[in-house]
């Protein structure tokens, strides 16, 4: 067999295979990643997509350090066996604990997942107060032990409102370093309108979820194009008052409905697309993000509410400017209004 030619000897090959891989992982240095909740239904769907490079990019290794409570550490450890199972280049440490200081060490970026789920008979303000505990320790443990550029994503549910309890009591940090996931609702709304309108969701730009991710949020289209037309003038009013907004806004309660789990998947995708163009950019594109109001469009500065945004440079802006008309302000003040009530209902613990 000749020799100099790469591929016919299997060992070289396999040799190349593996300096190629290492030259591929040791572009960057490793980041830290905490998942919080890591045993759970969402982060299954999540982590190995991180471990796969489709959060940060495959050319950016990472460190999982990944936090449950003390009765969900064997079922971690399980989920930990197939990530290692994976084999996955971009992997360069895993790290289990049930102690928030330890998960947060370091931290680059933060996806707090786990949270307490609304139990039988619990009123929406019971579960704000359980959550509150959790999310103000969370907050507090990111303000002691994590990057100070880190970048915090909330999932776990009220996610503004947990989100605005972590922001509080990780004085340290600005306020800017913490957003809430309203990227499911956008993705949603995107998708629905998409199919109304016989067209790819490729070509829908400009969608806008305002307020809370809750029943009260407004998926607004009066911004939105579609394929460049807007589509405003693709659609009936009526379609989207009565269709569109209380579709999108329930989606996940039909969810667990049709599947009698809520949304995993569909979830742990949002997150990955969030992460993704916080940390990478959005390409000039609007996308949804629950942050820190500044003041913008007349909404309290201070709640953590869903706004339209560009990502660019590793931070993100509020697009100013947008035309609001009458309809659209009375549904942006109503999850204005639920916002300040759940802030209210919980101050306390702020």
């Amino acid at each position: 067999m000749p020799k100099g030619i790469e591929g016919s000897n299997p060992s070289l090959t396999a040799i190349n295979s593996v300096n190629q891989r290492k030259q591929a992982t040791h572009m960057k240095e490793p980041v830290r990643v905490t998942v919080t909740g890591a045993a759970g239904q969402i982060s299954y769907a999540l982590l190995f997509r991180i471990a796969a490079g489709e959060m940060l990019g495959k050319d950016q290794p990472v460190i999982l350090q990944l936090l449950e409570i003390t009765p969900a550490l064997d079922a971690l450890a399980g989920t930990v066996m197939e990530i290692e199972d994976c084999a996955f280049p971009l992997v360069a440490g895993i790290e289990q604990t049930d102690d928030p200081d330890t998960a947060f060490g370091g931290a680059d970026y933060c996806l707090l997942v786990g949270a307490r789920p609304r139990g039988p008979g619990m009123e929406r303000k019971d579960l704000l107060k359980a959550n509150a505990k959790i999310f103000s320790a969370q907050g507090a443990a990111i303000d002691r032990q994590a990057s100070r550029g880190v970048k915090v994503l909330v999932v776990g549910n009220p996610a503004n409102t947990n989100c605005l309890i972590a922001s509080r009591n990780a004085p340290n940090l600005d306020p800017s370093r913490f957003t809430a996931m309203t990227r499911l609702d956008h993705n949603r709304a995107v998708a629905m309108l998409a199919a109304q309108t016989g067209s790819h969701s490729t070509v829908v730009d400009g969608m806008i979820i305002w307020g809370n991710h809750s029943a009260t949020q407004y998926p607004d289209i009066h911004h939105c194009r579609i394929d460049s037309r807007p589509a405003v003038e693709l659609v009936e009013h009526e379609w989207v008052e009565r269709r569109f907004i209380p579709e999108v806004q329930q989606r996940g309660a039909a969810i667990i409905k049709a599947r009698g789990l809520s949304s995993a998947a569909s979830a742990a995708n949002a997150a990955i697309a969030h992460m993704r163009d916080w940390a990478l950019g959005s390409a000039g594109r609007i996308v949804s993000m629950g942050v820190c109001g500044d003041g913008s469009y007349g909404i309290e500065k201070g709640l953590v509410y869903s706004f339209p945004v560009i990502c660019e440079n590793g931070g993100y802006r509020i697009v100013q400017d947008l035309a609001i008309n009458d309809f659209s302000r009375a549904m942006m003040t109503a999850t204005e209004n639920e916002l300040r009530q759940e802030r209210d209902d919980i101050a306390d613990l702020l």
